[in-house]
């Protein structure tokens, strides 16, 4: 949120001090009607070159941080096709267990042990608060 705080900030400054510039063109001021002042037009221009060159240092870095999004979600859609492949094969090795009618039987077993082991934790941390209560 900071970055974006001082992105804004450095944004605003850089419009400012553009007294001596207007749309294009320099602005004449009333004392010198129509010639300009050779020292006002190098300090406007020293001046409009250093903007240039912050905005040049602010898409750099823009940049990089693009670059870095792209690589991270670059990354993430790997890791997502990686894991897909992973879960279609173990939705396989579940095919391939519930196929098999000596399986079903073991896999119901194993899930009978599962449910009696979370009534008998769940019996224990009832009698554990009501001897603490």
């Amino acid at each position: 949120m900071s970055y974006r705080r001082e992105h804004r900030a450095a944004k605003a400054s850089l419009f400012d001090g553009f007294d001596g510039l207007e749309e294009g063109g320099l602005r004449v001021s009333s004392s010198y009607s129509h010639e300009t002042n050779d020292h006002d037009n190098e300090r406007a221009v020293d001046s409009l070159q250093d903007r240039v060159i912050f905005l040049k240092s602010l898409t750099g870095d823009i940049h990089d941080e693009v670059e870095s999004h792209n690589r991270l979600l670059d990354r993430m859609g790997n890791d997502m096709d990686s894991s897909r492949g992973v879960m279609s094969g173990t939705m396989q090795r579940f095919k391939m267990v519930f196929e098999k009618k000596s399986s079903r039987r073991m896999c119901t077993l194993v899930a009978c042990f599962v449910v009696f082991f979370l009534i008998i934790f769940y019996l224990i941390r009832v009698l554990r608060f009501f001897r603490l209560g």
